[in-house]
Parts: C-alpha cells; sequence; structure tokens
C-alpha cells in the first residue's frame, strides 16, 4: 500500500490481538494513529509511534470523553477502525460520532467495523450460550453498519461505513466460547487459525485502499467483497436495531 503519512486513524481496542497488528500496520505506513483501549499499550507497541488515549469502549460516557479529548486536538479524522469491543452499543456511539466528524472534517473519512462472519444464529444451549451471544452481537453489528451506510449515502455524505470480517483468529475472545471450541483451537489452532497479523489484513486493505474511496456498505473478506447473511439485507430489522441503539445510547435517532 502506498505511505498514508497525511492521513489520521482512530482504531478502539488497539492494544491487543486484531486492533494491535491493525493499528501496528497503519502506523508502519505513516498514519498518524490513535488507539482507543482500556488497556495502556505502553509495553506493547513496539518500534513504532501510536497515540493513546483512554476509553472503556463498554462505557458511552468514556466514549463521550474520548471524543471530546480528540476534538481538542482540532485534527482530521481519516479512518475510524471499531474493534476490540464485545457489543454493539458502544460501537453505535462510535460510528454515529464518525459520521458527524466526517461530514465536519476533510472527505475521505471512512468507518469500518471490525467484525466476524454471524454464521448461522439460532437458539443457544447452555452449553453455547457465549458463542450464540457473540453471533448475535456480528450479526447486529452487520444490520447496524449496513443502515448508517444508508443514511450516509441518503444524506450525499462523503463519509462511508463497511464491515470487515477477519476470518477466525486466534484471539483472546475464544477464552469464552464453548470449552469444545476452545480444545480444538488448543488442538488445531496453529492450521486452522489465523494469526492477528493475519486477520488484520482485511482492516488495513479497508483502511487504505483506493479502490474503497466513496464506497460503503460492503462486507469485506480477505480483501475482497462477499455477500453476509441474507438476514443481514433486512432493512426492517435495520431500522428496529438502528432506533433501538439510539434510545439505549442516548444518540438522536435519524431515519430514512
Amino acid at each position: 500500500f502506498a505511505p498514508q503519512g497525511d492521513r489520521v486513524a482512530i482504531v478502539t481496542g488497539g492494544t491487543d490481538g486484531i486492533g494491535y497488528s491493525t493499528a501496528k500496520h497503519l502506523a508502519r505506513l505513516g498514519m498518524h494513529v490513535i488507539i482507543g483501549s482500556n488497556d495502556s499499550p505502553a509495553s506493547r507497541v513496539a518500534g513504532i509511534t501510536v497515540e493513546f488515549l483512554y476509553c472503556d469502549l463498554a462505557s458511552m460516557a468514556s466514549i463521550w470523553r474520548f471524543v471530546q479529548k480528540f476534538k481538542m486536538k482540532k485534527i482530521p479524522l481519516h479512518v475510524l477502525v471499531n474493534n476490540g469491543n464485545t457489543g454493539n452499543l458502544g460501537h453505535a456511539g462510535w460510528g454515529t460520532w464518525g459520521m458527524w466528524h466526517g461530514e465536519h472534517g476533510e472527505p475521505g473519512a471512512c468507518g469500518t467495523r471490525n467484525t466476524g462472519n454471524p454464521g448461522h444464529v439460532g437458539r443457544g444451549t447452555r452449553g453455547t450460550r457465549a458463542s450464540y451471544t457473540l453471533s448475535c452481537f456480528k450479526l447486529a453489528l452487520v444490520l447496524f453498519t449496513y443502515h448508517l451506510q444508508r443514511l450516509l449515502a441518503a444524506a450525499g455524505s462523503h463519509v462511508t461505513a463497511n464491515v470487515v470480517d477477519p476470518g477466525v483468529v486466534d484471539t483472546d475472545l475464544y477464552r469464552h466460547v464453548f470449552w469444545g471450541t476452545r480444545l480444538v483451537k488448543k488442538l488445531l489452532g496453529w492450521l486452522l487459525f489465523k494469526t492477528p497479523d493475519e486477520g488484520a489484513r482485511t482492516s488495513v486493505y479497508a483502511a487504505v485502499t483506493p479502490e474503497l474511496e466513496g464506497v460503503g456498505g460492503r462486507y469485506l473478506y480477505n480483501e475482497r467483497e462477499i455477500r453476509s447473511l441474507p438476514v443481514t439485507y433486512d432493512q426492517k430489522l435495520q431500522q428496529q436495531l438502528w432506533s433501538k441503539s439510539c434510545e439505549m445510547t442516548g444518540i438522536l435517532d435519524v431515519t430514512l
């Protein structure tokens, strides 16, 4: 990819796993990278220059404090990589703020959503409750992003929002899934799972490729566009999720 020395990126949850790898690669391309996380990256991000601002991704109040600190810098935002949150509401706050900031900043702002494939969402059992919850979160994230892009397009915005599917990546997230999945990861993870660096490739691609300039509402996997699950294109469901997310976070609901 071409050098990105004149661009600014925020990477949430960028101190571990896919977020850390994404921040690392963007910084190596010359981007001014700001990590928003509740875990200081001082001992993790070696050999590259990044900026850290505290943010508890599970707290809307903490997210708004981060936003105010960033605004005080009076710099543009070109890339927002939402990562490292296990609930949709935090991403809702980031996404709507990114939409506003991009509209009042320079052209080229792009909100990217990091998520895995929602898979087959069905009724969970006691043994699979964590996996079921994670699948529902990923489904909500895709629905929310698609609706966000529809709002942006309807407003004639230059800001875009896309979904990034990193695939099955060896991260700490799998500590909370079904024990059978953890066993498979332990025995065959080296063969079946991507490394965080491999999982971050599509996030980096979405953030810097000229091919996606002005292009939104895409589901990206292995650095190319694919179709997500049919349910994710249900516009009524997208609207319902958006409205509920706005209600729960106190964000002004903008409807089409």
